[in-house]
Formats: structure tokens, C-alpha cells, sequence
């Protein structure tokens, strides 16, 4: 998938989430597990399904961010396991985006309009089975100043979020 298309559809995947009901009659909520959630759209290329989570701890604490980690599937375009994150902000182009659980540090290559995503489906794949065993994962950006964030994310519910998911798009 291009990188253009991908990341145009997480912004309107954002936009739609974060906008009122009234807006939201095409992104339908397909279930509520713990900390995470599970939601499908439909797309001209066809159904898009995800999990997603908001960070359980922020810091610093007194910069409020709509943050959010996703895992996606577009059985339309043979993509599954697709990993991307939003810190609320424009990454620094000079800094890495990682997520760390225990001693596993994942790094994300593409940072553009706000966004962050792996190019390696086999980390995704590594990454997943991480999250399915820990109980949180934390996600370091850097802003456009240069200034460190770290988003922590519960595991809670994570894995029932993903197997939702990965079946409502199946």
C-alpha cells in the first residue's frame, strides 16, 4: 500500500474516531475489551478492521495528547498485523519512535503527518506476539522542538481486541 494512501486512511481513521456520533455512522464499534477496542470502516478497497488503545499514563503529565497505538487489517490489500501509533503531534524527523515491553524494543521507520509505522511485517508479527504476553507496552516520541514523550499503553484486553479484529476481517 502506498504510503500516502496508508497514512491518509489512519488520519481519517483518527479524525472519524475523534469526531461526535453524528459523524461516525460508517466507523462501527465492534467491541470494548478492557483497555482496548475493536473497530471496522469500510473503504473502497474494502473492509478495514482494528484494535486500538489510549494511553493509561502520559508524560510529561501536564501535556495532554490524543494519543493512540493501532493494530490493522485490509484483507482487501493482504495486509494484517499492522502496527502504527499517533503521539497527538508531528514526530522529529532527528528521533527515533520506539515502543519497549520488558527487554523487547520495537523500533517504527516511517514517521509522516502525525503518524508512525513499521515497514517489516516479520517485527510486526514479533511485536504482536510481545503485546499478547505483556501487560503494558511504551511508546517514546520526540516532537518537532525535539522535546521526549512517552505514552504508556496497557496490555489489558489486548489480545481478545486483536483475535476481534483479526476475525471480523477474516
Amino acid at each position: 500500500m502506498p504510503l500516502i494512501k496508508k497514512t491518509l486512511l489512519l488520519s481519517i481513521i483518527f479524525l472519524i474516531a475523534s469526531l461526535s456520533k453524528a459523524l461516525t455512522s460508517e466507523l462501527k464499534k465492534v467491541g470494548k475489551f478492557k483497555d482496548w477496542e475493536v473497530m471496522t470502516v469500510s473503504e473502497a478497497s474494502g473492509k478495514v478492521c482494528f484494535a486500538q488503545s489510549i494511553p493509561v499514563l502520559q508524560a510529561p503529565k501536564k501535556d495532554k495528547r490524543d494519543a493512540r497505538l493501532f493494530v490493522t487489517f485490509r484483507p482487501g490489500e493482504k495486509i494484517s498485523n499492522e502496527i502504527s501509533t499517533t503521539s497527538g503531534y508531528e514526530f522529529n524527523k532527528n528521533n527515533s519512535v520506539l515502543a519497549t515491553s520488558g527487554n523487547n524494543k520495537f523500533k517504527f521507520d516511517i514517521k509522516q503527518q502525525g503518524f508512525a509505522w513499521m515497514t517489516s511485517n516479520k517485527k510486526e508479527k514479533i511485536m504482536v506476539k510481545v503485546m499478547k504476553k505483556g501487560s503494558r507496552i511504551m511508546v517514546t516520541g520526540y516532537n518537532e522542538k525535539g522535546s521526549q514523550t512517552i505514552d504508556h499503553y496497557s496490555l489489558l484486553g489486548f489480545t481478545k481486541a486483536y483475535n476481534t479484529a483479526k476475525k471480523a476481517c477474516s
